[in-house]
Order: C-alpha cells, then sequence, then structure tokens
C-alpha cells in the first residue's frame, strides 16, 4: 500500500491538486477491460510509433560532435497540413542528443535564417530579433559561461543570402552529473517563445546508474517530446503585439504528429521520456485506466517510484515515467485539458510479465536548514504601457529590478523587469537557501519558475508542507499561491538566469539575472 505520507506528497507535487493517488501496489489490481473507442483513431496493422533521430557520443570516444542548423522548413503534418516553421534540422522536434557523464558535447549552430530587418529597440523587454538564437541545454548542471550553456550570447543571422553564419558551443558534462531526461532549446531574449511555438527544440538525455536498474533498462524507452505550434496559414506569426497568439488555437505533436499511435502489450513496461517543449501551455497528463508510475522528475531520479494516475508538466518540466499495458484496447493519454489527447495507446498482442523497480538511485530529497531567506513575487500588470505590448510582466520583491525614474512607479519600463547589466540575485556557492515564489496575479496567470544551472528542492506549495520535498529546475507557481524551495548551488560560478517558463511572459521582461559566486 502507499503510505498516507506518499499520498501527502503527490497531493502537493508540482502536480495538479485534483490528480487522484490510488494507494495500490504497482501490478496489484487488474485494469477493467476498455473497449476500442469510436472517438480514437484506430490503429493500422502494426503501427509505429515516431521517434526523433539520434546522436549520441561514439564509443570509447566521450565526445558528441554535431551541428545543429536553424532554418525555416516546410513539411507537411499528417491531420495539420503544410506548415512552415523555423527547426531545428528541418524537423519537429530536433535530433535527440545522448550523453553520458564526463561526456563533452560539441555542437556547431548553423544559422541560415534571413536578417532580422528590424528596428533598433528601445525597450529590450518587448519581442524582437526572431531570427536569432542561442542554445539553453534546459535542466543540465554545466558551467553556465563561455561558450557552455551561456544563454547570453547571440547567434545572430549573417546578413549575406546564401551564407549562413556558424557558431559553436562547447558544454563539459560532469563526471557526477546525474543520468535524467533534459532538452535544449533557444534562449536568445525577446525570441524564445516565437521560436519555441515553431517547434525549435530538442531532447538532450544524458545516460547512467537508473537505466542499469534491471526493470527499467528491460523496459522500452520512449521520447515523448510534445511541443506547441501556434499556426495561422500554415505559418506561426512573429509575436511582434501581445494579442498575436490570443485566437490562435495551439496545436499539439507529439515527436512531431499529432495524436501519434502507440502500442503496448499487456504487461509489458514501457519508459517513457515526458517533455513539455511547449511555450504557453502546461499538461495534465492522464492516460484512462492506467497508472502512471513516476521515476524522476525534471531530469532527477526519485528515490522510489510514485504512482499516481495523473500529474501536471509545466512548460519546460520532464517526467520519466513506467507504463504498464493493461487490458487489451484503445486508451488516450491526454494533456492541456481531459478533452486534448497527446497519444493514442493501443494495448494489444501477446501478454507479458514484466515488474516494477521497488527502488531507486535516486538523489535523497534533503538539504540542511538554510541560512538565508528570499522572496520574489511573479506579478502581472495589465494595460499599462502604450503601444502593442501594454502588460507589463514583472518580478518584485528580493533583488527587484529598480526603476530607472523612481517617480514613475508602476509605469517605469524597468522597474522589475530583465535588466542585463543589473544583478538581481547573487547566490554563494554551497549556502543553503530558502526561497518563497509567490503568485499574485489573476486567477488565469500561469507563472511557472525557472532557475538556470542549478536545481531546487520543493519543499511546500501554498505555505502546505510536502511530506516529501522533491527535486525541480522548473515549477507551476498556482495563481494566487506559492512554492517554497531550498538551494544550495554547486560547482559553477559566473551569470544566469531564473525567469517565468511561460515564455511569452519571460520574452517580455518576467526574468532576473543570478550571479553564482564563490
Amino acid at each position: 500500500m502507499t503510505s498516507p505520507a506518499r499520498r501527502g506528497v503527490l497531493k502537493c507535487l508540482p502536480v495538479a491538486a485534483a490528480a487522484v493517488v490510488t494507494g495500490m501496489a504497482a501490478g496489484t489490481r487488474a485494469v477493467a477491460r476498455q473497449e476500442a473507442d469510436p472517438s480514437l483513431p484506430q490503429p493500422a496493422a502494426d503501427p509505429s510509433f515516431p521517434q526523433p533521430e539520434t546522436r549520441r557520443t561514439p564509443p570509447r570516444t566521450g565526445r558528441l560532435e554535431t551541428s545543429l542548423t536553424v532554418g525555416f522548413t516546410e513539411q507537411v503534418l499528417p491531420g495539420v497540413g503544410t506548415v512552415t516553421t523555423r527547426t531545428y534540422e528541418g524537423a519537429i522536434p530536433g535530433p535527440t542528443l545522448r550523453v553520458r557523464p564526463g561526456d563533452s558535447l560539441e555542437i556547431t549552430h548553423v544559422n541560415t535564417l534571413p536578417p532580422n530587418g528590424e528596428a533598433a529597440r528601445h525597450d529590450m523587454n518587448v519581442p524582437h530579433h526572431f531570427n536569432t538564437f542561442n542554445l539553453h541545454t534546459h535542466g543540465m548542471h554545466v558551467d553556465p559561461t563561455g561558450e557552455a550553456d551561456n544563454i547570453y550570447r547571440t547567434f545572430e543571422p549573417s546578413g549575406t543570402p546564401g551564407t549562413p553564419a556558424v557558431y559553436r558551443s562547447s558544454v563539459d558534462v560532469p563526471a557526477d552529473h546525474p543520468a535524467g531526461t533534459f532538452w535544449y532549446h533557444p534562449h536568445h531574449h525577446g525570441s524564445t517563445a516565437t521560436q519555441l511555438l515553431g517547434g525549435m527544440g530538442g531532447v538532450l538525455v544524458v545516460e547512467g546508474d537508473v537505466d542499469e536498474v534491471p526493470e527499467i533498462a528491460a523496459a522500452k524507452d520512449v521520447v515523448v517530446c510534445i511541443n506547441e505550434l501556434k499556426l495561422s496559414g500554415g505559418r506561426v506569426p512573429d509575436l511582434t503585439s501581445h494579442g498575436a497568439y490570443e485566437g490562435i488555437t495551439s496545436t499539439f505533436l507529439v515527436n512531431g504528429v499529432k495524436n501519434p499511435v502507440l502500442t503496448i502489450a499487456p504487461g509489458e513496461v514501457q519508459r517513457w521520456r515526458v517533455v513539455n517543449a511547449g511555450a504557453i501551455t502546461a499538461h495534465f497528463l492522464s492516460l484512462r485506466d492506467h497508472e502512471l508510475h513516476q521515476i524522476a522528475l525534471d531530469g532527477i531520479t526519485l528515490m522510489e517510484p510514485v504512482t499516481t494516475t495523473g500529474l501536471t508538466l509545466p512548460m519546460g518540466g520532464r517526467a520519466d515515467l513506467l507504463v504498464r499495458g493493461g487490458e487489451p484496447g484503445t486508451y488516450k493519454l491526454s494533456g492541456g485539458g481531459p478533452s486534448q489527447t497527446l497519444l493514442t495507446l493501443v494495448v494489444t498482442g501477446e501478454p507479458r510479465r514484466m515488474e516494477l523497480p521497488t527502488s531507486l538511485p535516486g538523489r535523497p530529497p534533503e538539504l540542511p536548514e538554510p541560512t538565508r531567506t528570499r522572496t520574489l513575487t511573479f506579478r502581472s500588470y495589465e494595460n499599462v504601457f502604450p503601444g502593442a505590448f501594454p502588460n507589463a510582466y514583472r518580478i518584485l520583491g528580493d533583488g527587484e529590478t529598480p526603476p530607472a525614474d523612481p517617480q514613475a512607479g508602476r509605469r517605469d519600463l524597468a522597474w522589475g523587469r530583465l535588466a542585463p547589466d543589473f544583478v538581481n540575485q547573487r547566490v554563494r556557492l554551497d549556502e543553503v537557501e530558502e526561497w518563497t515564489v509567490v503568485n499574485d496575479s489573476h486567477a488565469h496567470s500561469h507563472h511557472p519558475f525557472h532557475l538556470h544551472t542549478n536545481h531546487f528542492l520543493l519543499t511546500a506549495v501554498d505555505n502546505r508542507r510536502l511530506a516529501v520535498p522533491v527535486w525541480h529546475d522548473t515549477i507551476g507557481v498556482p495563481p494566487n499561491g506559492s512554492v517554497t524551495f531550498r538551494l544550495r548551488a554547486e560547482d559553477f560560478t559566473g551569470r544566469s538566469m531564473l525567469h517565468c517558463h511561460q515564455l511569452q511572459h519571460g520574452d517580455e521582461g518576467m526574468m532576473q539575472v543570478v550571479e553564482y559566486v564563490r
């Protein structure tokens, strides 16, 4: 039986409060038979579930050298039509990159996009330069400076027709880096939301100890990368006004396909690496008549599997799940709302008997008592500025960016928004801090908090302590609510970033500079 303490964790995880915890040990309950649902797509003979191209470190080299070419790509998406968007390597998502602790990741970035052709911006927190990008290895504990996970770099187009611009990144993966599911995406301030909403993103896997657990090694390893596209006339409009994406229904793809079909045998266990690579929408994941066995969140392995029937994945969040096929039938994985089908699972074939692990090589969910506290408030103001972007997205409280004109108050362009030369949070390595992040915006304003370079240990949601804390790098902050976590920054110094991972909010200023110091 799942302990009461464990059930308390599940209710408070980044997970919707409505998530149901069954309290039954894995494998002890037969899933009720589900007849084929005629409203769901019926499987063709031997359907094939799409997987992104995989690029991995060659044996005995310790070095993954690859290139990522960014350009406008026209492609036909079944069930969607012909679309033209900015992509990595001509595909949605980009290739899956697989490395091991101690490897180096050497990427040549090729920018084939046309010149930006925009006037200079007087306000840097207005979206701009949609053909400029850089690289963020989301969730990775790596150097945030130099040519590594440095989101202050700019990869501009060349400006010469037919001649691409070339840039390079070199990311050293520490020898003790946790094994898990991460991802990469552009992070140039002002263009991130538009580029993500065209499908620019890819999965980054660090292989290691958790993959060698016998029950996990025996399971099929499935990448489930969820992209969110905002398509109008087959293209994603650039974010040139605040309302550019309002009224455009999101198109959700899994590995570049709308509602693909995945097959599993009764009793078979599969490992799903689920990545929310969208910019705007969180997903409440549930699989009809099946339990989801969480083994990792945001790339950090748990100490033991946690069983639930649903969990919320904020924008940028990841979950590694073990799924065991139930009775033969057709089921849907929903997300973004109960009526939104992300993929269809078909349980078919000869039954198999596969086990679930009982323990995992996870990171202990503990940190010492903090020696410092900070409070940050994510706040949205509507209709305070003239022009195409009237709303203000600010981070206030400890370390807030001061107004350029103290008399201007709420209408000051700088106050509480990103200023690249102002360090908002200076964090000393190896000291334990406790942060509270408050979302006091209106009920429909969702602000997932993301911290670069270091994971943090979530200890409370809405001031309710979790029975067992959970490691994260991205966590949804509920409207009119709060999250509390402990942070111990380690290993790397230099400027990094924290921000709202509703990326339209981030591009409009809901970001802060973090400097890690010794």
